[in-house]
């Protein structure tokens, strides 16, 4: 059989000149939609990204007050020692202030307040400020407190201690009337 040389059968020629031009060159529509929806998929990576940032910058901070939270409580275990401690220290007698025991318990209690310093907690001994009933707890009013104005505290019964604006345990004063 003899093929007719007018019509080409499948001519690769005639289908892929009509083909690159329509491929070359897309509608304008066709670009716009494509960069409306690059610009859409922009945007929602890099809010994604951003709440990301944020929940991990949360996630740090919760974790960080955990742990100092954590360690205050702990430290509030101990207070009662540093307290009895102290009362030990303003009740020795004379005798014994030379004494090398003395010494090495000066020393135990130091080691304790820098312990406390590096865990940013504060002692509270206020006396002759005002009365503050966030930070102090008043047991009393001190009709003899002399040179200290009133409402004012005249006596710091225990101490108290607080880790920037928590308080972890208020002190104990008589108020001047």
């Amino acid at each position: 059989m003899s093929q007719d040389t007018n019509t080409p059968v499948n001519d690769p020629a005639a289908t892929t000149q009509d083909a690159p031009q329509e491929a070359a060159s897309p509608s304008n529509a066709v670009l716009a939609d494509l960069e409306v929806k690059m610009s859409e998929y922009l945007i929602g990576w890099q809010r994604e990204r951003a709440d990301f940032a944020n929940y991990k910058r949360r996630a740090e901070k919760e974790q960080y007050d955990a742990k100092t939270r954590g360690a205050q409580d702990a430290t509030l275990k101990f207070i009662p020692l540093i307290d009895d401690f102290e009362r030990a220290m303003a009740n020795i007698p004379a005798d014994l202030k030379d004494n090398p025991w003395f010494s090495g318990i000066t020393l135990m209690l130091n080691k304790f307040d820098k312990a406390l310093t590096e865990l940013h907690i504060e002692k509270i001994d206020p006396v002759g400020q005002p009365f503050n009933a966030h930070q102090h707890e008043a047991i009393g009013i001190d009709p003899e407190a002399k040179g200290i104005a009133s409402g004012h505290v005249s006596e710091t019964l225990q101490k108290g201690y607080v880790s920037g604006e928590r308080v972890l345990r208020s002190a104990l004063v008589r108020v001047a009337p």
